[in-house]
């Protein structure tokens, strides 16, 4: 498999054969349809699930979330359906990613979502509520490193980064930056070595 053919490379090399399935998240029933080049094709990843089940939205302060690396969408999306009164920005890198999140955004009725391309937080101009990730762990530590660290600078006071990654794959090394970053980073859950860590924005 060539670099270009990797979910977190801007242009994803592959033949496209799309699929579509429905998936119950945050209690609604969305239909989602994804393709080659993206992760996690045939359902929704079990660390995409953990995250957005093990959030706690009243925590929140009042602004717009970002969903960091969204893939084909289905952490903003999922989000977007249960609170239809939150703002949220859904960016990836992966081109082939972003237009099916547009197309499932659209499927499953969702208005209030921005779909856009960023290199991490290269086109980010904006601060948000919250920073919620699904880091894509395969394009290197730097990447998440970088996704993490750029977060102190696009939170609002009272802000929350939210993060899923298994403890094989950098959990305890992300936490440990993540403390250094923002002077705090709690552990919301833990399950099947998936870890959800959190940092608020301490201003």
């Amino acid at each position: 498999m060539t670099e270009q053919s990797f979910y977190y490379s801007k242009n994803p090399n592959v033949e496209s054969d799309p699929v579509t399935w429905n998936f119950a998240l945050l209690g609604n029933n969305l239909v989602f349809t994804s393709d080659n080049g993206v992760f996690s094709k045939h359902t929704v990843d079990y660390g995409s699930r953990v995250l957005v089940n093990n959030i706690d939205y009243d925590r929140i302060p009042q602004g717009k979330l970002l969903d960091m690396g969204t893939g084909y969408g289905p952490i903003g999306i999922s989000i977007a359906k249960a609170f239809p009164d939150r703002q949220i920005d859904m960016v990836d890198v992966n081109q082939v990613a972003l237009e099916l999140a547009k197309k499932n955004a659209a499927a499953n009725r969702v208005d209030n979502v921005r779909v856009f391309a960023s290199n991490i937080y290269e086109s980010i101009t904006e601060k948000y509520a919250a920073i919620i990730t699904n880091p894509p762990v395969r394009a290197g530590k730097k990447v998440v490193d970088e996704m993490l660290s750029g977060a102190v600078d696009h939170l609002v006071a009272n802000g929350t980064l939210t993060v899923v990654l298994q403890k094989k794959q950098g959990a305890p090394s992300a936490k440990k930056l993540m403390t250094q970053l923002f002077g705090n980073c709690e552990i919301l859950k833990r399950d099947k070595g998936y870890y959800i860590l959190q940092s608020i924005q301490k201003l």
